[in-house]
């Protein structure tokens, strides 16, 4: 399938989504459900089928270590535009949630491949657990508490948040146990489950989609979409070339970083009351912008 083919198959998936959910043919609860089964399921196969295959070298310490320096820059540029701008603080919080932390898992894993190659799907593995995944259960957490004025999260309570996600147990699975060339019975198996991912992701992002926002938060809005759509994934970019990553895990690192903001994240923040209609939206428009940002970021690198 070709990358517009992908997207216009991605488009039609959520458009499918949006009407299911507009004609209430399923029940509020369907797209938990179905991100349920991409997260116990599609995930861990994908997992296990691909990250057997990498060597690990100097460039998979680059891939881990590229998303920490673009939380570290985010957060920055954020805090500094929060003060010019005098944004609210809920606003300021979910800016600092979203702009590093991507749909880096449930996207990333089913557009990855398509826009770069098979070989590029293993370092995005390494990129979403060891970089979104782990941020999000440490750094996330600590600004979500922050902000909302409840308890920092205590090293023990990130330990058992760890242990307890599928996708880092299949990691660590595929890291020590699983040969790199499985039964043929075994990888059919987990072709078949990890090539549902793309299905049911985008009917999940479609039954999901809100796009509305009251006008007084369209500049964080603004901001967050250029800083998680253009400006991280042109920082990562350069990261790469000042660590001379290969080509494949160079894509996998930059169309990673310009996934849309991380649904997970803006759903934390709205369970903390802080800026709930700002996170929707940044993980709407962003889904569907993207749409458009990720064919050019894939031009850009030449694919």
């Amino acid at each position: 399938m070709s990358v517009l083919a992908s997207f216009a198959f991605v488009l039609l998936l959520m458009g499918l989504g949006r009407s299911l959910v507009w004609r209430r043919l399923v029940p509020d609860s369907a797209p938990d459900a179905l991100n349920s089964v991409v997260l116990y399921v599609c995930m861990p196969a994908s997992i296990l089928l691909q990250v057997p295959r990498l060597e690990f070298q100097a460039t998979a310490f680059g891939v881990v270590l590229i998303p920490w320096l673009l939380v570290a820059v985010s957060t920055g540029l954020m805090l500094l535009a929060a003060r010019l701008w005098r944004l609210a603080r809920p606003d300021t919080a979910v800016l600092l949630l979203e702009v590093p932390l991507g749909n880096t898992s449930f996207l990333g894993y089913a557009l990855v491949p398509v826009l770069a190659s098979q070989d590029a799907l293993p370092f995005a593995v390494l990129y979403d657990q060891f970089g979104s995944f782990l941020i999000l259960s440490t750094f996330g957490l600590t600004v979500i508490a922050i902000y909302s004025g409840g308890a920092r999260p205590t090293p023990a309570a990130v330990l058992g948040r760890v242990l307890r996600f599928p996708p880092f147990l299949a990691l660590v699975f595929a890291l020590t146990l699983m040969p790199a060339q499985p039964p043929e019975a075994i990888r059919n198996v987990l072709q078949q489950l990890a090539g549902a991912m793309l299905p049911l992701v985008g009917l999940a992002l479609g039954m999901q989609l809100k796009l509305r926002l009251p006008r007084a938060q369209l500049l964080p809005l603004g901001l967050g979409l250029a800083g998680k759509l253009l400006l991280l994934p042109l920082l990562a970019w350069l990261l790469c070339l000042a660590l001379q990553l290969a080509p494949d895990a160079r894509a996998a690192v930059v169309l990673e970083s310009g996934m849309p903001p991380m649904i997970t994240a803006a759903a934390l923040a709205a369970m903390a009351r802080l800026a709930p209609e700002l996170g929707a939206a940044l993980v709407g428009y962003g889904v569907v912008l993207s749409m458009l940002t990720l064919p050019l970021w894939r031009w850009w690198l030449g694919l």
